[in-house]
């Protein structure tokens, strides 16, 4: 059961170590442009690819017919990545080996929708991901196994890719030793949340510090990406560092600029921004930009 990208290393690797897939959950098919066009899911497409036959139930708990039809399958395990759907304990009960899941995170640490962000936003040191049961409850299942990564200067697409395929061969690893694996219980006092990424808060507050907004600057990329208004006009900053000195100026205020970036005041410091993309355009360096433009110094960015 998965919809992304993320899940699909996951289902690839169960296919090659000929683990018997009775079939692959997906969440329904987008409807885009107006209804002119249906976008398949990631794990769809490649479970198509792979000859595998697919499954995609509007909502698990409602839908009887599915519910049936998974238990008349009698899978011995299901296997969970990215899925986008809670499994309410219909399903949950189903497998006696339980539902596995992939999570993007070294829990308790980063439950929820956007763990792979959060760590990135929040500067933590080390990432992974958690092997674990599933439960009723958000992410609060029992561990089964972890594996660590370090964040290092990766961006959002960075991460999610290895731990994509840290999780899928972590996950090979754990399922033939489920019946001897002894799961650890998540310490819930040390728990802590990864609500779902929006859009708005790719908006750049430059009361933050230089660090604060190059850690939001990497973590949302690609999506939904930082921004600033220049004027009228929406200035996406794709990369970013900090200045290596500090300014007096009004937050947000450009004070300067040189053969490589663009110089702003944040959090009584001076952020150098690299690379930016306007309106209708492409992702340049900012030297390249200025070869053409000019940004005038003095103009608040907000």
């Amino acid at each position: 059961m998965g919809t992304p990208d993320f899940a699909v290393p996951a289902l690839e690797r169960l296919h090659r170590e000929g683990h018997e897939i009775l079939f692959v959950v997906t969440q329904p098919d987008a409807v885009r442009d107006r209804g002119k066009k249906v976008k398949f899911s990631p794990v769809k497409e490649k479970a198509l690819e792979l000859g595998l036959e697919v499954r995609q139930p509007q909502r698990l708990r409602k839908d009887a017919e599915f519910l049936e039809q998974l238990r008349e399958a009698a899978p011995d395990v299901i296997a969970v990545a990215a899925y986008g759907q809670i499994l309410p304990k219909e399903v949950l009960d189903i497998p006696p080996l339980g539902c596995i899941n992939i999570h993007g995170s070294l829990l308790p640490r980063f439950r929820g929708a956007a763990p792979i962000q959060r760590a990135i936003i929040e500067g933590d040191e080390e990432t992974g991901v958690t092997i674990m049961y599933m439960a009723e409850g958000v992410d609060t299942g029992d561990m089964l196994a972890k594996r660590s990564t370090p964040v290092d200067h990766k961006t959002g697409q960075q991460l999610h890719d290895e731990l994509a395929v840290m999780g899928a061969d972590l996950l090979a690893e754990t399922l033939p030793r489920l019946k001897t694996l002894k799961a650890e219980k998540q310490d819930d006092s040390k728990a802590t949340y990864a609500p779902m990424i929006s859009k708005a808060e790719g908006h750049i507050d430059f009361s933050r510090s230089p660090v604060e907004i190059e850690r939001l600057i990497r973590a949302f990329d690609p999506w939904p990406g930082t921004y600033a208004m220049y004027g009228d006009r929406m200035m996406k900053i794709w990369e970013a560092e900090d200045g290596g000195r500090t300014s007096d100026a009004p937050f947000g205020t450009v004070i300067g600029t040189d053969a490589d970036a663009i110089e702003i005041a944040a959090g009584g410091r001076v952020l150098r921004v690299t690379r930016i993309q306007m309106p209708g355009k492409k992702r340049v360096a900012v030297g390249e930009y200025l070869k053409g433009n000019s940004i005038e110094i003095g103009t608040v960015l907000r």
